[in-house]
């Protein structure tokens, strides 16, 4: 039984383990832990041309508004990409899902009016480097849409999540990472922040290590689009 990736070609990685218990209990949180209606609002008055960055199993798909011409979903994870398929025959706009990595996204520079970032950033290699990829993508003036979770409560909550960090979490979790922060890392790529606010999921019960959430909208400022 492997937990930790390996190398599948260019961009792809392997969680086989992580991926079957993605595939079964994301769909629970979505119906019972307030993840479904989060992806609501984080795809609300997208129009135009999408391209969602580690798409897993495609759950945000069912959620994309009509005004939505086509979404690019990239997802490395072959498991996860054969799901995501699925789903996206039974999308209400057209889907296209590609094989990728965040950090080498395999589309033209400047030709997308958003990218949408959904519980990513914890578990790509090098979030710099995505983000740059990111903004590459958009055109000038285009937006990002994150929901992350990363780093959040308070002095024994952040210690726990650094410690985890360091020790069996990203083995155990498809390489994420608990100790992140995305507004930060949005911020240092050059993104303009928009409205974004901290939630906690599960809506209810105790806080857990990966419970600390962060929704919101961020801008390329204009200028023409980074060389590919």
């Amino acid at each position: 039984m492997r937990l930790r990736s390996e190398a599948a070609g260019t961009g792809a990685v392997r969680h086989p383990v992580f991926a079957r218990y993605y595939a079964r209990v994301s769909v629970g949180a979505d119906a019972r832990l307030g993840f479904a209606g989060v992806r609501g609002r984080l795809l609300a008055g997208l129009s135009g041309r999408v391209i969602e960055v580690g798409a897993g199993n495609g759950l945000n798909f069912a959620r994309y508004p009509a005004s939505v011409a086509q979404v690019v979903a990239v997802e490395p994870e072959p498991l996860l990409g054969r799901l995501a398929r699925e789903s996206a025959r039974r999308a209400p706009v057209p889907v296209d899902v590609v094989p990728g990595a965040a950090e080498a996204l395999p589309v033209e520079s400047g030709a997308f009016d958003a990218v949408v970032l959904s519980l990513v950033l914890c578990s790509v290699r090098d979030v710099a480097r995505a983000l740059e990829e990111a903004r590459r993508v958009l055109r000038p003036g285009g937006q990002v849409r994150f929901f992350e979770h990363g780093r959040g409560g308070g002095p024994a909550m952040r210690l726990t999540q650094r410690a985890l960090d360091r020790t069996v979490w990203p083995a155990l979790a498809g390489g994420c990472h608990l100790a992140r922060d995305p507004v930060a890392a949005l911020r240092r790529a050059g993104f303009e922040l928009g409205p974004y606010r901290g939630l906690s999921l599960p809506e209810r019960g105790p806080r857990l290590p990966a419970s600390y959430c962060v929704l919101g909208t961020a801008w390329r400022q204009g200028g023409t689009p980074d060389a590919s």
